[in-house]
């Protein structure tokens, strides 16, 4: 090396991390307002994603506890479009099906329910009445909320159990001390209300009284509506394959076998649908808030010129001063990055315990979304950093 030559060294990492450190504290309001925006585009994604989660853990979760080895067969229509109905012996002959466990039948009853005999006919609050196997409980996993189920005795007797909604619209409320509905003008008194039923729903809206007492007070055939049957949890999809032929060997096409976990599925597959919506609105957010880095960067190398001079006439490297203001932008990128995971993982929490979901830690969600933050941070950093490096200092230091 010959006398006088200058020597050029590197700036280490972690200085030019403490300068770009350094750079966000000159203009602190600036800054945190520049990271908010980021933090606003990360919570929605994060909370999303996470909540989103939840609801998909919450969901195989019921139906980890209630199985999804539960089939419904029901008529669907005949060939001249009319309605099909099932054969009375139905029910039996699904029952001798070696894979299934236990099977409860459904009967619509042409009835109207009023909360009591003051209250108009046509009010029925949209309540049907279904004539019901004893069985039922156990095959849909159903719990009562109040009192008990209908057993030998009360199934021959008006008595009827309702539906959680079905006794929300009927404003029925304690069970103490007997109360009474009004079916078809006749008192039936309320002996139990059961929990929503996931697997099967339809049940909610129902005032369910036994077959006996149906086939007693009301003319006319209670052929099958719908039966639930319950099988062999390794044997679902062969056993589903037989059941059309089992239940109307005469007409197995005009029978509809479905299994309610399915609809489960499809209702968490519009859920995603909605997920991604809101995930663009995230993005879009993000997008928003990246836009705003870069301006704020762009005005700080313009109000900075003089400090860029000083640095290249001292001999600073195109290359340390480009760095400099990227390492700023990724910084500021990923404050708003962690603002934003700290405050999505804390609404997805919120939100979850507030709707009795299982609490699941979003950790790749917030994973997903401080890498967004230092994307975003780095791409929206170089046109500014490429602008500081490209400053000439004796220009710098003229126009400063």
């Amino acid at each position: 090396m010959t006398a006088g030559a200058a020597v050029v060294r590197r700036m280490a990492p972690s200085d030019r991390l403490r300068l770009g450190a350094r750079g966000l504290t000159v203009r602190k309001g600036r800054t945190a307002l520049s990271a908010l925006g980021v933090a606003i585009g990360i919570t929605a994604l994060v909370g999303v994603l996470g909540l989103s989660e939840s609801s998909r853990a919450d969901l195989q979760a019921q139906l980890d506890s209630l199985g999804t080895n539960l089939l419904t067969v029901a008529p669907g229509q005949g060939l001249l479009g009319d309605d099909a109905t099932l054969p009375d012996e139905s029910v039996a002959m699904i029952a001798r099906v070696p894979t299934v466990t236990s099977v409860a039948a459904v009967r619509k009853v042409d009835a109207t329910v009023r909360r009591n005999d003051r209250v108009p006919e046509s009010h029925t609050s949209g309540v049907g009445v279904v004539a019901v196997d004893l069985d039922l409980p156990s095959t849909v996993a159903a719990t009562l909320a109040q009192g008990r189920w209908l057993d030998i005795a009360t199934s021959r007797y008006p008595a009827v159990v309702l539906g959680s909604t079905a006794a929300r619209r009927l404003a029925v409320g304690p069970l103490d001390g007997g109360v009474d509905v009004w079916i078809d003008g006749r008192p039936y008194t309320v002996v139990g209300i059961l929990d929503p039923v996931v697997l099967a729903s339809e049940l909610d809206e129902a005032a369910m009284i036994g077959t006996p007492v149906a086939h007693a007070l009301f003319d006319g055939s209670l052929p099958a509506s719908g039966v639930y049957v319950r099988v062999d949890p390794d044997q679902v999809v062969a056993t589903r394959a037989v059941l059309g032929r089992t239940a109307d060997p005469a007409a197995p096409d005009e029978v509809q076998v479905s299994r309610p976990s399915d609809a489960l599925a499809a209702q968490d597959a519009a859920n995603r649908s909605f997920t991604l919506l809101a995930l663009g609105l995230g993005a879009v957010a993000l997008l928003v808030g990246g836009v705003g880095i870069a301006n704020v960067m762009v005005v700080s190398v313009l109000e900075r010129r003089r400090e860029i001079g000083v640095r290249r006439a001292l001999g600073a490297t195109r290359g340390s001063i480009g760095s400099q203001f990227l390492v700023e932008s990724v910084l500021l990128s990923l404050l708003g990055g962690f603002a934003g995971a700290v405050l999505g993982v804390a609404l997805t929490w919120a939100f979850a315990a507030s709707q009795g979901w299982a609490l699941t830690v979003p950790w790749r969600p917030v994973a997903a979304g401080l890498a967004c933050a230092l994307l975003v941070g780095s791409l929206v950093g170089l046109y500014p950093a490429m602008r500081a490096a490209r400053v000439p200092p004796t220009e710098a230091l003229r126009t400063a």
